[in-house]
């Protein structure tokens, strides 16, 4: 019989207040964020692990020859065991300047087994409008590790087809945020929440002044603030220092079915419900027994089948299960059910269509 193992995640501790947390842990400014930038290129050096003549390849390696006024004969191939065709991909932060450094991961397009050993040519990055803004150029770090045989048989160690060169890029144009010349700044929350939201431009309006600062959604706060790089840096500093406290986060249960992990937030309530769950297993014993006849009776020897069926069901009586103005009661409810964390989804989703359970049901 096989025994299923799994996780059941709960906070056991009661709904406590909510606490104060800073503005910076809630959001952030709209326009002050990582851009994504992406480039192609070819990793040369490889010891015969490269894509082996895809045309692409060819057409990449004699892209690149020409960069240095070198023109491939036409109709030739080169051997491209020792090259690979990859993406590159790097994050460029806000406000980055020219001549920073970039950490960039290099991924292989096409069939080659490991880019381990590899040196990545001069590669422009893009951002999403064509414009380059970085370069990147280095020799690869390969965690992954692939080995194979004559006869077929390999094995392969993490992805070897994937490689990160730290500060492998350096940046080449500026991304301008336009914070020093927009009308207002405004301050996006990372979840929607009206009732936080206000708080937000409460605290604001306390620091600032009343009116400096307006909800616009459950998301966006606009900020009144003069023009100027300096003053409005200073202004977006102390913003983000300020102190709130956020609203309690709606009522949740997550559920994941894969692996059968189950998480209660503080503000799941329950109604009162009653509950039974009970467990009906059946078991068959196969076992084989010899007849052997008595001597001189010219019978034969002959085996026979004996199974044994048996049900067994556990009884248990119908639990009432209390109202739980605490996430402490609704665990201590849930566990003296007796139920196995397997069957606890079956029970948390009927909770849920009887109307007991005051949380949406998430399943991921």
């Amino acid at each position: 019989m096989i025994r299923l193992a799994i996780a059941f995640l709960v906070c056991l501790l009661a709904a406590s207040p909510a606490m104060a947390q800073r503005v910076k842990d809630l959001g952030g400014f709209q326009g002050i964020r990582t851009n994504q930038l992406t480039g192609y290129g070819v990793v040369v050096g490889l010891p015969g692990t490269g894509d082996d003549n895809l045309e692409y390849t060819v057409q990449s390696m004699k892209s690149v020859a020409s960069r240095f006024g070198l023109q491939l004969p036409q109709g030739v191939a080169p051997g491209l065991k020792n090259a690979a065709v990859v993406m590159i991909t790097a994050d460029l932060p806000p406000f980055a300047k020219p001549g920073q450094k970039l950490d960039i991961t290099v991924s292989s397009m096409g069939k080659a087994k490991s880019l381990r050993g590899g040196t990545l040519i001069m590669t422009p990055l893009q951002g999403a409008d064509g414009q380059i803004y970085a370069m990147a150029q280095g020799n690869l770090a390969v965690g992954g590790l692939g080995a194979e045989g004559a006869d077929g048989s390999k094995i392969v160690v993490n992805i070897p087809s994937t490689g990160r060169i730290p500060e492998g890029a350096t940046v080449e144009r500026t991304v301008d945020t336009g914070f020093d010349k927009s009308p207002f700044l405004t301050f996006n929350l990372a979840r929607a929440d009206f009732t936080t939201a206000q708080r937000v431009q409460d605290a604001i309006n306390a620091r600032f002044g009343t009116g400096r600062a307006r909800a616009l959604d459950g998301v966006s706060i606009a900020v009144q603030s003069p023009p100027g790089a300096d003053v409005r840096a200073e202004m977006m500093s102390e913003i983000e220092n300020l102190t709130v406290e956020a609203a309690e986060a709606p009522a949740r249960v997550i559920v994941n079915a894969r692996t059968g992990t189950v998480v209660i937030n503080s503000a799941v309530r329950v109604s009162p419900a009653a509950v039974t769950h009970g467990k009906l297993t059946v078991r068959i014993d196969e076992a084989q027994k010899v007849s052997q006849p008595l001597p001189f009776s010219k019978g034969e020897t002959m085996m026979e089948q004996h199974s044994t069926v048996g049900v067994e069901e556990e009884k248990k009586p119908m639990f009432l299960l209390q109202p739980g103005p605490k996430l402490a009661d609704v665990v201590k409810a849930v566990n003296a059910i007796g139920a196995s964390p397997a069957d606890l989804v079956a029970i948390l989703e009927a909770l849920k269509e009887a109307g007991a359970l005051k949380a949406e049901l998430i399943v991921l």
